[in-house]
Protein backbone atom coordinates (compact mmCIF):
# COMPACT_ATOMS: atom_id res chain seq x y z
CA UNK A 1 0.00 0.00 0.00
CA UNK A 2 2.78 2.52 0.09
CA UNK A 3 2.16 4.31 -3.04
CA UNK A 4 -1.75 4.19 -2.06
CA UNK A 5 -1.89 7.83 -1.27
CA UNK A 6 1.15 9.28 -3.43
CA UNK A 7 -1.03 8.23 -6.54
CA UNK A 8 -3.66 9.63 -5.41
CA UNK A 9 -2.64 12.98 -4.49
CA UNK A 10 -3.05 14.56 -8.27
CA UNK A 11 -6.84 13.52 -8.30
CA UNK A 12 -6.74 15.56 -5.05
CA UNK A 13 -5.65 18.32 -6.86
CA UNK A 14 -7.74 18.87 -9.31
CA UNK A 15 -10.61 17.52 -7.03
CA UNK A 16 -9.69 21.01 -5.26
CA UNK A 17 -10.30 23.09 -8.79
CA UNK A 18 -13.80 21.76 -8.86
CA UNK A 19 -15.49 21.86 -4.98
CA UNK A 20 -16.47 25.23 -3.70
CA UNK A 21 -14.73 27.09 -1.23
CA UNK A 22 -15.45 29.93 1.14
CA UNK A 23 -13.26 33.17 1.35
CA UNK A 24 -10.27 32.38 3.34
CA UNK A 25 -8.74 35.81 4.72
CA UNK A 26 -7.36 35.30 8.61
CA UNK A 27 -4.95 32.31 7.79
CA UNK A 28 -2.90 33.64 4.96
CA UNK A 29 -2.54 37.19 7.01
CA UNK A 30 -1.12 35.91 10.41
CA UNK A 31 2.11 34.71 11.46
CA UNK A 32 2.55 31.26 10.98
CA UNK A 33 4.39 28.26 12.84
CA UNK A 34 4.06 24.89 11.19
CA UNK A 35 6.56 22.66 12.34
CA UNK A 36 6.95 19.41 11.28
CA UNK A 37 6.82 17.60 14.74
CA UNK A 38 3.44 16.22 16.50
CA UNK A 39 1.64 17.22 19.02
CA UNK A 40 -1.55 16.90 21.44
CA UNK A 41 -4.25 18.99 22.38
CA UNK A 42 -2.99 20.79 25.45
CA UNK A 43 0.36 21.13 24.59
CA UNK A 44 2.09 24.62 24.30
CA UNK A 45 4.18 25.93 22.13
CA UNK A 46 6.13 29.02 22.74
CA UNK A 47 6.61 32.17 20.62
CA UNK A 48 9.56 34.11 21.36
CA UNK A 49 8.21 37.99 22.27
CA UNK A 50 11.69 40.48 22.83
CA UNK A 51 11.19 43.20 25.48
CA UNK A 52 11.89 47.09 24.78
CA UNK A 53 15.76 47.89 24.03
CA UNK A 54 18.12 49.37 26.54
CA UNK A 55 19.31 52.91 26.19
CA UNK A 56 22.02 54.63 27.83
CA UNK A 57 24.01 58.19 28.31
CA UNK A 58 27.35 57.65 26.36
CA UNK A 59 30.55 58.29 28.32
CA UNK A 60 33.93 57.79 26.60
CA UNK A 61 35.96 54.91 27.94
CA UNK A 62 39.16 53.25 27.03
CA UNK A 63 37.38 49.83 28.08
CA UNK A 64 34.17 48.75 26.11
CA UNK A 65 31.17 48.80 28.57
CA UNK A 66 29.49 45.34 29.51
CA UNK A 67 26.33 45.23 27.59
CA UNK A 68 23.22 45.35 29.80
CA UNK A 69 21.33 41.83 30.41
CA UNK A 70 17.76 41.58 28.49
CA UNK A 71 15.01 39.25 28.83
CA UNK A 72 13.90 37.51 25.45
CA UNK A 73 9.64 37.18 27.14
CA UNK A 74 8.13 34.31 25.58
CA UNK A 75 4.06 33.94 24.78
CA UNK A 76 2.62 30.36 25.03
CA UNK A 77 0.33 29.20 22.52
CA UNK A 78 -2.06 26.57 23.69
CA UNK A 79 -2.87 23.32 20.66
CA UNK A 80 -6.46 23.67 21.70
CA UNK A 81 -7.88 21.12 18.87
CA UNK A 82 -7.21 18.22 17.15
CA UNK A 83 -9.82 17.36 14.36
CA UNK A 84 -9.82 14.84 11.45
CA UNK A 85 -12.76 15.39 8.59
CA UNK A 86 -13.44 11.46 7.72
CA UNK A 87 -15.27 9.40 5.38
CA UNK A 88 -15.44 5.53 4.18
CA UNK A 89 -15.86 3.24 1.21
CA UNK A 90 -16.87 -0.38 1.14
CA UNK A 91 -15.71 -2.76 -2.03
CA UNK A 92 -19.05 -2.53 -3.59
CA UNK A 93 -19.14 1.17 -3.76
CA UNK A 94 -16.07 1.58 -5.12
CA UNK A 95 -17.23 -1.13 -7.75
CA UNK A 96 -20.29 0.85 -8.55
CA UNK A 97 -19.03 4.07 -8.98
CA UNK A 98 -16.33 2.72 -11.00
CA UNK A 99 -19.19 1.66 -13.40
CA UNK A 100 -20.20 5.63 -13.34
CA UNK A 101 -18.10 9.00 -12.63
CA UNK A 102 -14.79 6.81 -11.80
CA UNK A 103 -13.93 6.13 -7.66
CA UNK A 104 -10.73 8.04 -7.94
CA UNK A 105 -12.90 11.24 -8.77
CA UNK A 106 -15.35 11.02 -6.43
CA UNK A 107 -12.49 9.63 -3.39
CA UNK A 108 -11.01 13.25 -4.55
CA UNK A 109 -13.67 15.03 -4.27
CA UNK A 110 -14.41 13.90 -0.95
CA UNK A 111 -11.08 14.57 0.57
CA UNK A 112 -11.61 18.10 -1.04
CA UNK A 113 -14.68 18.78 0.79
CA UNK A 114 -12.95 17.48 4.06
CA UNK A 115 -9.86 19.88 3.46
CA UNK A 116 -12.64 22.85 3.24
CA UNK A 117 -13.94 21.39 6.45
CA UNK A 118 -11.13 21.78 8.53
CA UNK A 119 -9.51 24.95 6.41
CA UNK A 120 -13.13 26.87 7.65
CA UNK A 121 -12.87 25.57 11.23
CA UNK A 122 -9.57 26.91 11.59
CA UNK A 123 -10.30 30.27 9.69
CA UNK A 124 -13.41 30.40 12.31
CA UNK A 125 -11.15 30.11 14.78
CA UNK A 126 -8.37 32.60 14.20
CA UNK A 127 -11.51 35.39 13.30
CA UNK A 128 -12.51 34.50 16.74
CA UNK A 129 -9.20 36.33 18.00
CA UNK A 130 -11.07 39.56 17.85
CA UNK A 131 -11.93 39.72 21.41
CA UNK A 132 -8.32 40.53 22.14
CA UNK A 133 -7.64 43.36 20.04
CA UNK A 134 -6.92 46.63 21.01
CA UNK A 135 -9.02 49.60 20.03
CA UNK A 136 -12.22 49.55 17.36
CA UNK A 137 -13.27 52.03 14.77
CA UNK A 138 -16.39 52.38 13.07
CA UNK A 139 -20.30 52.28 13.75
CA UNK A 140 -21.69 49.18 14.73
CA UNK A 141 -24.37 47.32 11.93
CA UNK A 142 -23.13 50.41 9.22
CA UNK A 143 -21.37 48.69 6.41
CA UNK A 144 -18.14 50.36 6.23
CA UNK A 145 -16.20 51.96 3.21
CA UNK A 146 -18.50 54.50 2.14
CA UNK A 147 -15.28 56.34 2.01
CA UNK A 148 -11.22 55.57 2.52
CA UNK A 149 -11.84 56.97 6.12
CA UNK A 150 -12.15 53.73 7.70
CA UNK A 151 -8.93 51.72 6.44
CA UNK A 152 -7.15 55.57 7.28
CA UNK A 153 -8.39 56.11 11.08
CA UNK A 154 -7.89 52.05 11.99
CA UNK A 155 -4.31 52.54 10.80
CA UNK A 156 -4.02 55.40 13.12
CA UNK A 157 -5.11 53.22 15.62
CA UNK A 158 -2.53 50.95 14.75
CA UNK A 159 0.07 53.59 14.68
CA UNK A 160 -0.52 55.38 17.68
CA UNK A 161 -0.08 52.00 19.79
CA UNK A 162 3.43 51.71 18.34
CA UNK A 163 2.82 48.66 15.78
CA UNK A 164 5.02 48.25 13.26
CA UNK A 165 3.45 49.43 9.67
CA UNK A 166 5.13 47.22 6.99
CA UNK A 167 2.95 43.95 6.86
CA UNK A 168 -0.24 45.24 7.55
CA UNK A 169 -3.30 43.12 6.99
CA UNK A 170 -7.27 43.74 7.10
CA UNK A 171 -9.69 40.78 7.27
CA UNK A 172 -13.60 42.40 5.89
CA UNK A 173 -16.20 40.00 5.39
CA UNK A 174 -17.94 39.68 1.59
CA UNK A 175 -20.43 42.96 1.97
CA UNK A 176 -17.86 45.68 3.04
CA UNK A 177 -15.61 43.97 0.66
CA UNK A 178 -18.92 44.45 -1.71
CA UNK A 179 -19.01 47.50 -0.84
CA UNK A 180 -15.72 48.39 -1.19
CA UNK A 181 -15.56 47.45 -4.82
CA UNK A 182 -17.70 50.25 -5.59
CA UNK A 183 -15.64 52.72 -4.91
CA UNK A 184 -14.84 54.49 -8.15
CA UNK A 185 -10.99 55.85 -6.58
CA UNK A 186 -10.20 52.04 -6.31
CA UNK A 187 -11.95 50.80 -9.28
CA UNK A 188 -10.43 53.71 -11.43
CA UNK A 189 -7.47 52.34 -12.51
CA UNK A 190 -5.66 56.29 -13.07
CA UNK A 191 -6.38 57.34 -9.80
CA UNK A 192 -6.41 54.01 -7.87
CA UNK A 193 -2.54 54.01 -9.72
CA UNK A 194 -3.24 50.21 -9.38
CA UNK A 195 -4.88 47.95 -12.28
CA UNK A 196 -5.50 44.79 -9.86
CA UNK A 197 -8.80 45.60 -8.79
CA UNK A 198 -10.42 46.86 -11.70
CA UNK A 199 -8.58 43.86 -13.91
CA UNK A 200 -9.33 40.94 -11.58
CA UNK A 201 -11.71 41.73 -9.51
CA UNK A 202 -8.98 40.98 -5.94
CA UNK A 203 -9.13 43.43 -3.53
CA UNK A 204 -6.00 45.71 -3.34
CA UNK A 205 -3.36 47.33 -0.85
CA UNK A 206 -5.16 50.73 1.02
CA UNK A 207 -3.80 52.92 2.79
CA UNK A 208 -0.65 50.11 4.07
CA UNK A 209 -2.99 47.10 3.94
CA UNK A 210 -3.79 44.27 2.37
CA UNK A 211 -7.18 43.80 2.15
CA UNK A 212 -8.30 40.32 2.41
CA UNK A 213 -11.43 38.82 2.38
CA UNK A 214 -12.99 35.92 4.65
CA UNK A 215 -16.40 33.87 4.91
CA UNK A 216 -16.02 33.23 8.71
CA UNK A 217 -15.38 37.01 10.31
CA UNK A 218 -17.41 37.38 14.00
CA UNK A 219 -20.56 38.71 13.88
CA UNK A 220 -21.03 39.51 17.38
CA UNK A 221 -23.87 39.83 19.45
CA UNK A 222 -23.07 42.79 22.34
CA UNK A 223 -23.49 42.21 25.60
CA UNK A 224 -26.54 43.34 28.04
CA UNK A 225 -24.47 45.03 30.32
CA UNK A 226 -26.43 49.05 31.07
CA UNK A 227 -25.65 51.64 33.55
CA UNK A 228 -22.38 50.52 34.37
CA UNK A 229 -20.44 53.89 36.04
CA UNK A 230 -16.02 54.01 36.68
CA UNK A 231 -15.88 53.17 40.32
CA UNK A 232 -13.19 55.51 42.12
CA UNK A 233 -9.82 56.10 40.80
CA UNK A 234 -9.00 52.78 39.11
CA UNK A 235 -9.43 54.29 35.29
CA UNK A 236 -6.18 56.19 34.50
CA UNK A 237 -4.56 56.56 31.65
CA UNK A 238 -2.58 53.36 30.81
CA UNK A 239 -5.40 50.81 32.86
CA UNK A 240 -6.28 47.89 31.24
CA UNK A 241 -8.75 46.73 34.74
CA UNK A 242 -11.08 49.06 35.34
CA UNK A 243 -13.86 48.39 38.32
CA UNK A 244 -17.56 49.47 37.29
CA UNK A 245 -20.48 49.70 40.02
CA UNK A 246 -24.10 50.62 39.86
CA UNK A 247 -25.07 48.44 36.43
CA UNK A 248 -26.39 45.46 35.64
CA UNK A 249 -26.28 42.93 32.78
CA UNK A 250 -23.45 41.40 30.96
CA UNK A 251 -20.53 42.72 29.51
CA UNK A 252 -19.02 40.04 27.90
CA UNK A 253 -15.58 39.59 26.20
CA UNK A 254 -14.67 41.00 22.79
CA UNK A 255 -17.78 43.62 23.96
CA UNK A 256 -16.80 47.71 22.46
CA UNK A 257 -17.38 49.71 25.15
CA UNK A 258 -16.70 53.68 25.77
CA UNK A 259 -16.33 56.22 28.23
CA UNK A 260 -18.53 59.40 28.88
CA UNK A 261 -15.90 61.82 27.50
CA UNK A 262 -13.40 59.75 25.47
CA UNK A 263 -14.35 58.90 22.12
CA UNK A 264 -12.18 55.99 21.26
CA UNK A 265 -13.70 52.59 21.35
CA UNK A 266 -11.76 50.15 23.72
CA UNK A 267 -12.35 46.02 23.08
CA UNK A 268 -13.40 43.94 26.71
CA UNK A 269 -11.04 41.10 26.85
CA UNK A 270 -12.23 39.57 30.33
CA UNK A 271 -16.30 40.61 30.84
CA UNK A 272 -18.69 40.90 34.35
CA UNK A 273 -21.97 39.68 34.89
CA UNK A 274 -22.49 42.62 37.93
CA UNK A 275 -20.42 45.35 39.11
CA UNK A 276 -17.31 44.19 39.34
CA UNK A 277 -13.48 44.58 37.35
CA UNK A 278 -13.11 44.44 33.48
CA UNK A 279 -10.21 44.26 31.70
CA UNK A 280 -9.44 46.40 28.45
CA UNK A 281 -6.65 45.11 26.07
CA UNK A 282 -3.17 46.68 25.79
CA UNK A 283 -2.59 49.67 25.57
CA UNK A 284 -5.29 50.56 27.70
CA UNK A 285 -6.82 54.01 28.50
CA UNK A 286 -5.85 56.14 26.33
CA UNK A 287 -6.92 59.04 28.98
CA UNK A 288 -8.24 59.34 32.24
CA UNK A 289 -11.93 58.48 33.03
CA UNK A 290 -13.34 60.19 36.11
CA UNK A 291 -15.28 58.54 38.92
CA UNK A 292 -18.70 57.88 37.76
CA UNK A 293 -17.81 57.95 34.48
CA UNK A 294 -20.78 56.44 32.44
CA UNK A 295 -19.67 53.54 30.30
CA UNK A 296 -21.45 52.11 27.16
CA UNK A 297 -21.52 49.17 25.35
CA UNK A 298 -21.68 49.03 21.53
CA UNK A 299 -24.44 47.59 19.56
CA UNK A 300 -23.63 44.16 18.21
CA UNK A 301 -21.14 44.45 14.92
CA UNK A 302 -19.37 42.79 12.36
CA UNK A 303 -16.12 42.30 13.51
CA UNK A 304 -13.59 43.02 10.72
CA UNK A 305 -9.65 43.01 11.66
CA UNK A 306 -6.71 44.73 11.16
CA UNK A 307 -3.31 43.75 12.28
CA UNK A 308 0.33 43.57 11.90
CA UNK A 309 1.13 39.63 10.54
CA UNK A 310 2.72 38.83 13.53
CA UNK A 311 0.78 40.09 15.92
CA UNK A 312 -1.57 36.95 15.70
CA UNK A 313 0.04 33.63 15.29
CA UNK A 314 -1.15 30.35 14.39
CA UNK A 315 0.52 27.33 15.66
CA UNK A 316 -0.60 24.10 13.40
CA UNK A 317 0.60 20.29 13.68
CA UNK A 318 -0.28 16.97 12.76
CA UNK A 319 -1.90 15.52 15.60
CA UNK A 320 0.00 13.17 18.27
CA UNK A 321 -0.05 8.94 17.34
CA UNK A 322 0.99 6.72 19.71
CA UNK A 323 5.13 5.91 20.16
CA UNK A 324 4.15 2.13 18.26
CA UNK A 325 2.49 3.96 15.97
CA UNK A 326 -1.38 2.91 14.22
CA UNK A 327 -3.02 0.83 11.93
CA UNK A 328 -2.92 3.23 9.18
CA UNK A 329 -2.06 1.43 5.70
CA UNK A 330 -0.28 4.85 4.68
CA UNK A 331 0.01 7.93 5.47
CA UNK A 332 0.81 11.39 3.56
CA UNK A 333 0.85 15.38 4.11
CA UNK A 334 -0.69 17.69 1.83
CA UNK A 335 -0.94 21.24 1.29
CA UNK A 336 -4.02 23.13 0.71
CA UNK A 337 -2.99 25.57 -1.97
CA UNK A 338 -5.98 28.54 -0.90
CA UNK A 339 -4.98 29.02 2.83
CA UNK A 340 -1.44 26.56 3.00
CA UNK A 341 -2.33 25.11 5.62
CA UNK A 342 -0.79 21.23 5.19
CA UNK A 343 -2.70 18.23 6.60
CA UNK A 344 -2.15 14.81 7.23
CA UNK A 345 -3.94 12.41 4.77
CA UNK A 346 -4.38 8.66 5.98
CA UNK A 347 -6.10 5.54 4.88
CA UNK A 348 -7.17 2.78 7.42
CA UNK A 349 -8.23 -0.75 6.49
CA UNK A 350 -11.04 -2.89 7.62
CA UNK A 351 -13.02 -6.11 6.90
CA UNK A 352 -14.22 -5.06 3.05
CA UNK A 353 -13.95 -1.18 4.14
CA UNK A 354 -11.65 1.63 3.79
CA UNK A 355 -11.91 4.92 5.87
CA UNK A 356 -9.56 8.02 4.83
CA UNK A 357 -9.07 11.04 7.26
CA UNK A 358 -7.87 14.26 7.37
CA UNK A 359 -5.64 15.37 10.19
CA UNK A 360 -4.67 18.78 11.78
CA UNK A 361 -4.20 20.06 15.23
CA UNK A 362 -3.79 23.80 15.66
CA UNK A 363 -4.01 26.99 18.10
CA UNK A 364 -4.08 30.30 17.59
CA UNK A 365 -3.63 33.46 19.74
CA UNK A 366 -2.76 37.70 19.60
CA UNK A 367 0.65 37.82 21.14
CA UNK A 368 0.47 41.55 20.64
CA UNK A 369 -2.90 43.10 21.44
CA UNK A 370 -1.65 46.72 20.75
CA UNK A 371 -0.75 45.63 17.21
CA UNK A 372 -4.32 44.83 16.49
CA UNK A 373 -7.63 46.86 16.01
CA UNK A 374 -11.32 46.28 14.85
CA UNK A 375 -12.87 47.80 11.89
CA UNK A 376 -16.79 47.51 12.94
CA UNK A 377 -19.57 47.01 10.62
Amino acid sequence: MANTLTDLIPDLYAALDKVSREMVGFIPAVGRNSGAERAAVGELVRVPVTGAGNVEDINPSMSVPEPTDQTVDNVAIEITKARTAEFGFVGEEQLGLNNGPGYLSVQGGMIAQAMRKLVNEVERDVAGTYVAASRAYGTPGANPFQSLDDTAQVRKILADNGSPMMDLNMVIDTTAGAQMRTLTNLTKANEANDATLLRQGVLLDVHGFAIRESAQVINATAGTGAGYQVNGATAVEGSTVINLDTGSGEIKAGDVITFAGDSNKYVVTAGISGPGDITIAKPGLLQDAPDGAAVTVESSATMNMAFDREAIQLVTRAPALPQEGDSALDRTTITDPLSGLSFEVSIYGGYRKIRYELALAWGQKVIKPEHTALLLG
